[in-house]
């Protein structure tokens, strides 16, 4: 361990499983303090266990993104118990693969509720709370979905290019307004997290799917969660301190082309 964020308290979302379970445990591995939430309050206890039970400090929250007061009341705790908050990663999302006409109006707000509005009110309760703390840094989980189009993906990318848009815009904004804090957006190619793997199951030949998930990206093979939590990290240390209102593409040249 090198400690590359030693000292910072760090809030990671959907921290039960994929890729914010993994960001978690490297934050922590670099000697973070991790706030854990998630909607699954055994599944983010889990991976706190997890975290010190390798020796890392780790507290698990339940919370839904979608909800402006468990926001406050997460917020609220973690400044209580830690005095400040340095690092926010935006990480929870769900995803809709169905063509234009398949998808419900429905469907459409309760994707955006989290990708996008659980985004918007982690930033702004996150910005609130950095402020006192004299700055900090923002990480919104895109997707390479925010950077270019997919068929049957409509409701998906238009919720992540919107987060690629917003964290620019509060980044601008943040720098504007002299507060210290960075905001940037991460954009993942296809990593084989429990939601991809969902996607593949409920496709009618989930090999042939895997298959071509990974033979799509340049370099043969899907991402790995550590490979994306690596990019977490980068962008919670000191290391990025002059990178502001950017994207990190994690995604084997996909988007190269």
């Amino acid at each position: 361990m090198s400690g590359r964020v030693a000292g910072k308290i760090v809030l990671v979302t959907g921290a039960a499983s994929g890729l914010g379970r993994a960001g978690a445990r490297r934050l922590a591995e670099e000697g973070a303090s991790v706030v854990l939430a998630d909607l699954d309050g055994k599944g983010v206890e889990a991976a706190a266990a997890e975290i010190m039970g390798a020796g890392g400090n780790a507290v698990p929250e339940t919370l839904d993104v979608t909800e402006e007061a468990g926001w406050t009341r997460v917020l609220a705790r973690i400044t209580e118990r830690f005095g400040r908050i340095d690092v926010l990663v935006n990480n929870a999302g769900v995803a809709i693969g169905k063509p234009l006409l398949a998808t419900s109006l429905d469907e459409w707000r309760a994707l955006h509720a989290v990708n996008m509005e659980g985004v918007f009110l982690g930033t702004k309760a996150a910005v609130a709370a950095m402020i006192p703390g004299g700055g900090g840094s923002i990480i919104n989980v895109s997707s390479i979905a925010g950077l270019i189009g997919a068929p049957m993906m409509s409701a998906y990318c238009a919720s992540k290019g919107g987060v690629r848009l917003f964290s620019k815009a509060v980044a601008l904004e943040c720098a504007q307004m002299k507060w210290n804090i960075r905001v940037n957006s991460i954009h993942p190619a296809f990593v084989w997290t429990p939601m991809v793997q969902r996607h593949a199951a409920e496709t009618a030949d989930p090999d042939r799917t895997r298959a071509w998930l990974e033979n799509v990206q340049p370099m043969g093979r899907m991402g790995e969660p550590r490979e994306i939590a690596d990019g977490m990290l980068f962008l919670a240390s000191d290391e990025s301190s002059f990178i502001t209102g950017s994207e990190l593409v994690i995604d084997g040249g996909l988007t190269a082309a």
